[in-house]
Order: structure tokens, then C-alpha cells, then sequence
């Protein structure tokens, strides 16, 4: 018996050791993606002030979709062990992203706006289409027929040629096109950052002169309200030099500036947006890693094509949330945040769907909620930059990213997987009653984690669609408080 316990006993060190490298490993690589992703995001965010909405949207999007390429393109290479495919993974991307890292930056003409840019997102966009339907089609066609290795790299080849097809655009506006004057870029009109820039660090309050300003200045030409503002800080000014008004320092930036985050972790505004994103992006997380179960639950034995339909869904989710979000701020000077409310009612809807348990609901599931938690990560990342400014966006926006992972904790970790049991474990029961051994029989170990029926997860997703109400709320309260902040960033809506 001594040797039996003495091996055990090294087999558990042995596994202990293995799991702890694990967790550092882990670490590291998570953390890795974390950096280069900021990285990306706040370059390019500086590189087109003016098209946040499609910049985060279309960056977003690949990497939510960069897990299904890279599968792909690791099966063309039909690794032999799993050892060869893990060396690949650690090494592959290292390459490219080395290779990359000295062309990702902010350039110095960072704030220029060039003709030709709505036409190059148009371009974008359509590639990120055709390459979602392109993958959903692919994936589909592995998991219904077996493929042989030629017809495997052939479809590789075919998403290699779509991937790369974007940087048609750079090579063009290098050495096609023409050169064109470009337009000096700010989100500020100047003569209004020249005002704020004389009134220093200091803010004049005087009701009788503020009570001049009225509610249509912002929709006033730009010239005309710019009139209008220099001859009310003339009156202010005035007024502070002969004593009629008091003269106060200011606490911090207002919104439109640059914030740190320290400074907008006081903000209502930010803890809007960010309570806002925990309960709508935490509910979608939820669904998502438990979509594999939920199917399992409701007889579908190909689980994994619905997390693929889920992922390519994820990915237009964010490319067109980018997009809309931006028609909205561009073309009707409108709060960012509004689309974000309109794709929660969405995510409610949805969730209220299956709650109901009425046919096809996990397709409805897949779709909406897959667009719904995809418009998130492009919509919010856009609507901090334009509140809280650049300086400090990549600490600001790595804050919101904790909203995901700190509601799928509590929705998933105790809501969702505390129901699920209960109904199992109903489940269990009444099979014993019913069956000829009778009750009294005792549950086996782990006989009660397989719950079947729409009943294991209704509940959860009807209490996940009154919480993504509950987020609407909270984004159309950050909407009314941002009308003002959105109409003096943006000017007259354009016609």
C-alpha cells in the first residue's frame, strides 16, 4: 500500500505543478491580448477622431472573429500532435504582430480628414460582410459534410484573400490617388477651444447673465453661436471685474474633455454607462457561455453550431453598431448612447422570447443577442472617447471592459447555474417517483447536472431580459444628460 500512496501522492504534486503553470500562462497570454488590443483601439481611435464609431466597430469585430480564422487557418496546416498546434498558436501571431507593432501608432497628420475615407469604410464594411457570411458558410459546410485536406486549404486560401483585401485601400491612396488638400480635423469647433482655453481653469456663474443663453443655442449655425458665445463671456468678464459675480476654480474637466480616470470615476455619467454595460453585456456573456449547454438542454445534439452562428453574429453585431451609432452622432447630432439602448431592447426582447418558450427561440437567441452584445463593445469604447476625451481613453476603456466578466459572474456563476441545478435536481427526482424502483432511491454523484426542456434556462433568461430593461434605462438617462455635450461636439445635425 506505501508505494501505491507514494505514487499518488507525486501524481498530485506533478498535477498541481502543471495546473499552476497553466494559471501563469494564462495570465500572461490574456494580458498580452489586453495590451495589443489597447494598443490598436487608441491609435486608430487617434488616427480618425471623426470615425470612431466604424474604427472601433471594424477593430472590435476581427478580434471577436479572430478565434474562427485562426482555427481555420490552423486546420489547413493539419498539425500531428497537439503540441505542434500550441507551438504554432504561441508563435504565429507573435510573428505578425512584431512585424506590425512599428506601423501601429498615431501618425503625425492624425488630424486630418481625407474625401476619400467614407468611401474606404464603405469598403471595409462590405469586406466584413462577405467575409461573416463567408465563415458562417464554412463552418457550416465542416460541420455537416467531412471535408477532404484540398478542399480544406482551398477555403483557407479563399478567407486569407478576403483578410488581406483591406489593405487594398492604403496601397491606392498612396500611389493612385491624387494627391488632395486635407481638412484640419478637431471634434471641437476652435473658436469655442479658444474660449474655453481663456477662461483658464476658472468658472463665471451669474444667473441673470446665464439665463440670456437659451435652449436653441446649440442648434444655432456655427458661426452664430460662436457670436453668440464670445459676447456672453464679454458680459461675464465684465461682470467679474466689477464684483457682480463670483468667481469659483473648477473642479476638473467637463465632459467633452480630456479626462483621467480618477476623474471620471466621479462622474454619474461613467457609472451610467458602466452599470449600463453590466447588466446588458453581462446578460449576452451569459448566454454565450452557456449557449452550448442551453442547446444540449433543448435536444440539439450539434451544440458547437450555434456557438459558430453566435460568433459570426458577435462579429456584424460590432461592425454595425459602429456604424449606425455613427449616422446617428454624424447626421442628427444625437446621443451615441441612444443606439446602445436601442440594442438592448433588442437583447430584452430576445431573452423574453425564450423565456416565453415559444418555437425557434434559440435561433432568436443566437441572432439577436449575438448583434446585441457585438453593438456594445462598438458602441460604448466610441461614446467614452467623445465624453471623456483621448488622453486617458485606453485606462478608461480597459475600466469598462470589468462590466462583461463582473455581470457574467453574477448571472452566470450564481443566477443561471443556480437555477439550472434546482430544475435538475427536480428533474432527478421525479424520475425516481416515476420510475419501478420507486422513491427513496439516492441521487448518484452528479446525476443531477443535466437539466432537459426550455425549463432549465427560462427563468434566467426572463430575469436577464428585465435586467437589460433595467440597462435601457439607464443609457436613455445618459442620453438626456448628454443632448447638450453631443449638440456642441457636432454641430447642427446635417441635412
Amino acid at each position: 500500500m506505501k508505494p501505491i500512496k507514494t505514487c499518488s501522492m507525486y501524481l498530485i504534486r506533478k498535477h498541481a505543478q502543471c495546473l499552476q503553470k497553466l494559471c501563469v500562462l494564462i495570465f500572461i497570454g490574456t494580458n498580452g491580448e489586453t495590451y495589443f488590443n489597447t494598443g490598436a483601439l487608441v491609435s486608430c481611435v487617434q488616427n480618425f477622431p471623426k470615425s470612431r464609431g466604424p474604427i472601433v466597430g471594424i477593430l472590435k469585430g476581427f478580434a471577436g472573429l479572430s478565434g474562427a480564422i485562426l482555427t481555420q487557418v490552423y486546420a489547413m496546416f493539419n498539425f500531428p500532435d497537439q503540441a505542434s498546434l500550441v507551438f504554432m498558436v504561441a508563435v504565429g501571431p507573435s510573428i505578425v504582430i512584431t512585424a506590425v507593432m512599428f506601423l501601429v501608432r498615431p501618425v503625425g497628420g492624425h488630424k486630418q480628414v481625407r474625401p476619400s475615407d467614407h468611401s474606404s469604410f464603405l469598403f471595409i464594411y462590405s469586406i466584413c460582410v462577405i467575409l461573416a457570411a463567408y465563415l458562417l458558410a464554412v463552418l457550416l459546410l465542416q460541420d455537416l459534410s467531412s471535408l477532404n485536406e484540398n478542399v480544406v486549404i482551398f477555403l483557407t486560401i479563399i478567407l486569407l484573400i478576403l483578410i488581406v483585401l483591406p489593405i487594398i485601400i492604403p496601397l491606392f491612396l498612396v500611389f493612385f490617388s491624387e494627391p488632395r488638400p486635407v481638412l484640419e480635423e478637431s471634434l471641437l469647433p476652435e473658436p469655442e477651444k479658444q474660449g474655453s482655453s481663456r477662461m483658464g481653469s476658472f468658472v463665471l456663474s451669474l444667473s441673470e447673465v446665464e439665463d440670456e443663453r437659451s435652449s436653441e443655442e446649440d442648434t444655432l449655425p456655427p458661426s452664430e453661436r460662436q457670436k453668440r458665445i464670445a459676447h456672453l463671456q464679454a458680459k461675464l468678464y465684465q461682470a467679474a471685474a466689477e464684483g457682480a459675480v463670483r468667481v469659483k476654480r473648477r473642479k476638473g474637466p467637463r465632459r467633452g474633455e480630456n479626462f483621467t480616470l480618477l476623474q471620471a470615476l466621479v462622474k454619474a455619467d461613467f457609472w451610467l454607462i458602466f452599470l449600463s454595460l453590466v447588466l446588458a453585456s453581462g446578460s449576452g456573456l451569459t448566454v454565450i457561455d452557456n449557449l452550448g449547454q442551453i442547446s444540449q438542454s433543448l435536444g440539439y445534439s450539434n451544440t458547437h453550431i450555434f456557438v459558430s452562428m453566435i460568433s459570426i453574429w458577435n462579429f456584424l453585431g460590432r461592425v454595425a453598431g459602429g456604424y449606425f451609432s455613427e449616422n446617428i452622432v454624424k447626421y442628427y447630432a444625437y446621443p451615441r448612447p441612444v443606439a446602445m439602448a436601442a440594442v438592448q431592447v433588442v437583447m430584452a426582447f430576445a431573452l423574453f422570447f425564450y423565456a416565453m418558450g415559444w418555437p425557434g427561440s434559440i435561433y432568436v437567441v443566437s441572432v439577436l443577442i449575438g448583434l446585441g452584445y457585438g453593438a456594445h463593445w462598438a458602441i460604448v469604447p466610441a461614446a467614452v472617447s467623445e465624453l471623456f476625451g483621448l488622453k486617458s481613453f485606453g485606462a478608461l476603456y480597459n475600466f469598462l471592459t470589468l462590466a462583461s466578466p463582473a455581470g457574467s459572474l453574477i448571472f452566470s456563476g450564481v443566477i443561471a447555474s443556480g437555477i439550472y441545478d434546482y430544475q435538475a435536481k427536480q428533474q432527478h427526482e421525479h424520475r425516481i417517483q416515476g420510475s419501478v424502483l420507486g422513491p427513496g432511491v439516492p441521487l448518484l454523484k452528479d446525476d443531477f447536472l443535466t437539466c432537459y426542456g426550455s425549463i432549465c434556462y427560462s427563468l434566467t433568461m426572463g430575469i436577464m431580459s428585465g435586467l437589460c430593461i433595467i440597462a435601457f434605462i439607464l443609457s436613455m438617462i445618459v442620453v438626456h444628460r448628454t443632448k447638450r455635450v453631443y449638440a456642441q461636439l457636432y454641430g447642427k445635425p446635417l441635412a
